[in-house]
Parts: structure tokens; C-alpha cells; sequence
């Protein structure tokens, strides 16, 4: 963990703009001191112009690996079922290279049918694709070890998932870092339901940090979550990328 009290991150919503835009913004972000910048992985926006501008999540990891110095950047998160895992592993070691070993492999199990729908992958039920993301992740790590060079650092693995029975025990056996939504309170009772997985499998909980998408931090909901354990903030910016909320919490980081 950083020497700071708590991590801020942002996720930068890659739709409704300009490429110029969007390299703008990742670029104000960076300069503004963040300890992470992430990309979601849709391939349709997720409100306003259903059919407005879009942009590729690995392609833009691509070019922030080489555009900026924050500490980290990430997928928050990339979905296993959009690309054969193999391919995955080689796309995030090739971008981890660019980046100098600052990118963090951030997966899920998807839920946008939309994307499914249109791009001709299986959709099925939320359990098809946690099947799927159980048996995708640890093939992800075996191509990882066999890459030439692989990874530039120690591309951590961020899990992003609440369900109990088997999404948390996955983080508890193959993660770095875990990404959740929802409440104070709800992130306390998700991250104690980790804690105890992690005692099962024989997992020091403190290896993995505490990770969650935040809107509206005031400085009482900032006190909640880090009260609750939370180490790691990571708020949205979305178009047209006004950063005065972001520099506000940087500044409480930093006090």
C-alpha cells in the first residue's frame, strides 16, 4: 500500500466524446496526482446516446500506458468472455510492458447483454458466466508464467464481484486487489465475507486491497467508507471530464 491514508483512482467513461477528449481527460487526471486511471470494457455506451462515440478498452491501455506516469492503470474491468483468456494474457503483459510493469489485469464475469448480443458472443445466464470466469482466470495465469518476457512488473489481478458462494472465494484464491460497488455498509459486509474466504483457503486478508467505485465522495461518505475499511477510492469521470470533484478528494488524500 502507498504511505497515503487511502488510494483515489479513476475510471474514465470512454463514451459520448472525442478520442481528444478522452486523451484529455486522462491526461488533467494524471497530471492531478491520481494513484490509478482505469477503463471500462463495453463496446456500446452504458447511458445517455445509446449510439453515441465508443472506444475499446485495451486499445486505450494502450496508449495511457505511454501517456501517462500514474501509478497505476487498469480495466475496471474486463470481461473474460470478451476474448479468448490466452489472448487476454498476452494483450495485458504486451500493455503491462509499455506501461513500465504499472498495469493492473482488472476482470469480471460481464453483465452488458448488449455487448454479447451484438458482437456474437454466448450471453446465457449470470451462472454460465461465472462458470466461465472460474475457469478463465487461472488459464490466465498459466499463459501469464509461460509469456515471453511477460509482464514488465507484478501486474496484480483485481477481481471485481460481490457474489458470495463463488465469486469472493475466486478473489480470496487468485486476486491482489478487489473491486466492489454499493454502500459503506455493504462493502463492509462484502469485505468481511472475503475475509472469512480468505481464512478458509489460507489467505492472509490483508495481501489483498480493498478497492471500490465511489460517486459523490463527501468528506462524511469518504470517513464511512474508510471506516469500513475501504483503501482504495476509485470515482467515475464521465464526459465532458470535469475534474473539480476528483482535485477535492485529492486534496482530502493528501491533507
Amino acid at each position: 500500500m502507498s504511505s497515503r491514508p487511502f488510494k483515489v483512482g479513476v475510471t474514465i467513461h470512454p463514451q459520448q466524446c472525442t478520442i481528444q477528449e478522452l486523451r484529455d481527460a486522462w491526461r488533467r487526471a494524471d497530471e492531478l496526482g491520481v494513484d490509478s486511471i482505469w477503463f471500462w470494457d463495453h463496446f456500446f455506451p452504458l447511458y445517455g446516446n445509446p449510439n453515441g462515440n465508443h472506444f475499446e478498452c485495451w486499445s486505450l491501455l494502450a496508449a495511457a500506458a505511454i501517456d501517462t506516469r500514474a501509478p497505476q492503470i487498469g480495466s475496471m474491468v474486463t470481461c473474460v468472455g470478451y476474448r479468448n483468456p490466452d489472448l487476454l494474457a498476452s494483450m495485458a503483459a504486451t500493455v503491462d510492458e509499455l506501461s513500465g510493469g504499472r498495469l493492473v489485469l482488472g476482470l469480471g464475469a460481464g453483465w452488458f447483454e448488449r455487448d454479447y448480443a451484438e458482437y456474437g458472443y454466448e450471453f446465457g445466464q449470470a451462472r454460465d458466466r461465472v462458470r466461465l470466469f472460474r475457469d478463465a482466470v487461472p488459464r490466465i495465469k498459466r499463459r501469464i508464467e509461460k509469456l515471453k518476457p511477460g509482464p514488465g512488473g507484478p501486474m496484480p489481478l483485481l477481481i471485481a464481484g460481490a457474489g458470495e458462494q463463488v465469486m469472493l472465494r475466486l478473489v480470496a484464491e487468485h486476486a491482489q486487489m478487489w473491486n466492489v460497488l454499493g454502500s459503506p455498509d455493504q462493502f463492509a459486509h462484502k469485505s468481511a465475507v472475503l475475509d472469512e474466504w480468505c481464512r478458509k483457503v489460507g489467505r492472509d486478508p490483508r495481501s489483498i486491497e480493498r478497492t471500490a467505485n465511489v460517486p459523490n465522495v463527501t468528506s462524511k461518505v469518504l470517513k464511512e467508507y474508510l471506516d469500513a475499511g475501504l483503501q482504495h477510492f476509485v470515482l467515475r469521470l464521465s464526459h465532458p471530464f470535469d475534474t473539480k470533484e476528483l482535485a477535492r478528494v485529492l486534496k482530502e488524500r493528501d491533507a
